[in-house]
């Protein structure tokens, strides 16, 4: 369960880097407005909000490297812990308030994570 558990905080934390990529460097290119359904107009008027996004999708993939890097396993946990639960909330407001999406997109792999960690870590 530990191998599942690391591989699924792993991927977590690569598709926030992925977005964090998105926002900050890719905001305007038609990639990036089909992945977040937005026109160039919006694009263009938004790029610097969605820097800002992105730079706290790095913070989050971030935290669950710490997690999963730090030598101290109890530590590891409760970062990965904390850091997959502020995922999983940003998922659930997200789906709330812009795309109804964002909650298989980004929770759904949060919610897998959180549930072989915890389970890892009985």
């Amino acid at each position: 369960m530990m191998i599942l558990s690391t591989i699924l905080v792993a991927l977590v934390a690569l598709e926030h880097v992925y977005i964090l990529i998105l926002e900050m460097f890719m905001w305007t290119t038609p990639r990036a407005q089909k992945a977040f359904g937005t026109t160039s107009q919006f694009a263009k008027e938004t790029k610097s909000l969605a820097a800002n996004q992105g730079l706290y999708n790095g913070f989050l993939a971030a935290g669950l490297v710490w997690g999963l890097l730090h030598p101290n396993d109890t530590f590891g946990f409760q970062l990965q812990l904390f850091f997959l639960i502020c995922v999983s909330v940003a998922a659930v407001y997200g789906s709330i308030t812009a795309k109804r999406s964002i909650l298989f997109v980004q929770g759904l792999p949060a919610f897998a994570a959180i549930l072989a960690v915890v389970l890892a870590n009985l």
